[in-house]
């Protein structure tokens, strides 16, 4: 068990704020900012984070900065992430990790030319809550449980280890229950992925059905989902990351599809039979 967790004095960013906010979470002890003594980088009961020179989690040791420039871009966050099995989940469904990594290891410009934006959109990005959290927290020498920075750290560190926990379990759910449809059309193969109504019922069953795709690696297969219809007893369709030739306002008129977006990337049906949701799918394909 953690009694303390150390990090580097001065300036803050994101990663070892975001790593704390996570030790924190998990551990209600004080935060300290100030260099770590030999004995400290020796003992598994104080987090260093982003300090030290040692990445050891057997010890509680979470930097970055003596790997060589060769390395992956990474940081605390993701070591501390890691150390918690969840960097891989992290890093499906956090889009702005990798962004974070490459920032903290190389640098703004480096992380725009890699973005494929101009140098200034990085800076474009903050918002008054990154430079008044990270300034406060920089001004810190120690935190512990009840001040205001401290309690609103542990809240975002409870609240990113809830959603990966909550992304993890709907995957395993739309895996243990789902189906892969491979609809022959015309010559092609329409890909899609179904998920039945089952009992009890999926929460937000567009969203667990599209991490599931994108944990699986499917995305590059993948055309339509299919998913239970919380607002009644049919299904929804979508088209999977804006998939080309699927417009589901082709469909509009139908009788069973009680919505259809004009974007066409989605629709809401009655139907709840496979082989009409089916040909629902090879209708809006164009």
């Amino acid at each position: 068990m953690l009694h303390t967790i150390l990090t580097h004095p001065g300036g803050a960013h994101k990663d070892d704020l975001l790593a704390v906010c996570v030790l924190i979470a998990r551990h209600a002890v004080p935060v300290v900012r100030r260099e770590p003594t030999a004995a400290e980088i020796e003992d598994p009961g104080v987090a260093v984070v982003d300090i030290g020179g040692v990445h050891d989690p057997s010890r509680s040791n979470f930097d970055h900065h003596h790997f060589d420039r060769e390395h992956p871009p990474t940081c605390a966050l993701s070591l501390v992430l890691d150390s918690l099995g969840l960097y891989e989940d992290a890093l499906t469904f956090c889009d702005w990790l990798e962004p974070a990594e490459w920032f903290d290891s190389r640098g703004p410009n480096k992380t725009a030319e890699w973005l494929g934006v101009p140098r200034r959109a990085i800076s474009q990005l903050n918002s008054p809550i990154d430079v008044t959290l990270l300034r406060r927290f920089a001004a810190a020498k120690e935190l512990r449980s009840g001040d205001p920075v401290y309690e609103f750290m542990r809240i975002v560190g409870e609240d990113l280890l809830e959603f990966l926990k909550v992304a993890r379990e709907r995957i395993d759910f739309v895996e243990a229950n789902s189906q892969r449809w491979s609809i022959p059309h015309e010559g092609e193969t329409i890909e899609a992925v179904f998920l039945p109504r089952t009992d009890p019922p999926a929460e937000e069953p567009s969203t667990a059905v599209g991490n599931y795709i994108r944990a699986k690696g499917l995305g590059g297969t993948i055309a339509a989902i299919v998913y239970p219809d919380r607002r009644g007893d049919g299904f929804g369709i979508g088209r999977y990351e804006d998939h080309p030739k699927l417009d589901f306002s082709r469909v509009e008129r139908e009788p069973d599809v009680r919505f259809a977006h004009k974007s066409g990337f989605m629709c809401k049906t009655r139907a709840t039979d496979p082989a009409r949701l089916r040909a629902l799918i090879v209708a809006a394909w164009g």
